[in-house]
């Protein structure tokens, strides 16, 4: 008799503790994920509450591992764009990599075709004309277009002369295209590290949550 019940408790709490284990896989993980999609959502709102845009604040991204239900399971989220996060998130100077100056196209600049990024160099192989230097107060400075005539309809904006504009000098203008500034300070925006902490420190709640809903269930 003794035996028997020895036996048939052993049994019973090996299924106890199966069952259990699977709970807590299946707890910890529903946790760590709701945990990681409500931490890189705040980032997200963070970025666009700072104005700075949906594209950039999609950048944020989560992912869990690993792929199934497991006691270890762990949230890691991340920026595809780590260093603009970085500067807004801590604030930065820019300047200049190999120029005294850092280039900022102006609304007449316009766009470019494809992806090709607009600066002066660009802008002159695209238009076939190349800008001249105009030094302005507080040490800022103009890139500017020379013998430009102002588009007529709805498309607006400027357009290189023709010869013969050119030869009689009717209606040419000048127009800046870029502004040329020394440095930009970027101030910092949004903060990071207590969304982070916030969501970590719910993170045991969120898994107690999960555990006792399975239980109901």
């Amino acid at each position: 008799m003794s035996l028997r019940l020895t036996a048939a408790l052993q049994g019973s709490l090996t299924r106890l503790v199966t069952q259990e284990v699977k709970s807590a896989e299946h707890a910890v993980t529903l946790g760590v994920h709701a945990a990681t999609d409500g931490l890189k959502q705040e980032l997200r709102d963070q970025v666009t509450s700072a104005g700075l845009g949906q594209r950039l604040a999609k950048t944020w991204r989560g992912k869990v591992f690993p792929k199934g239900e497991s006691m270890n399971a762990a949230g890691f989220v991340f920026s595809k764009a780590p260093e603009v996060i970085d500067s807004y998130a801590h604030g930065a100077v820019i300047r200049a990599h190999k120029s005294a100056y850092l280039a900022v196209p102006l609304p007449a600049a316009g766009k470019l075709a494809g992806r090709n990024k607009l600066t002066p160099e660009t802008w002159e192989r695209a238009h076939g004309q190349k800008l001249v230097f105009v030094p302005r107060s507080k040490g800022l400075a103009l890139l500017v277009a020379e013998n430009m005539r102002a588009r007529k309809g709805k498309r607006g904006g400027f357009t290189g002369a023709s010869a013969t504009a050119i030869r009689t000098g009717r209606g040419l203008t000048t127009v800046p295209i870029f502004v040329l500034i020394p440095q930009v300070t970027i101030k910092k925006r949004f903060d990071m590290e207590s969304v982070g902490k916030k969501w970590i420190d719910r993170l045991p709640s969120m898994v107690i949550e999960n555990w006792q809903e399975g239980d109901k269930a």
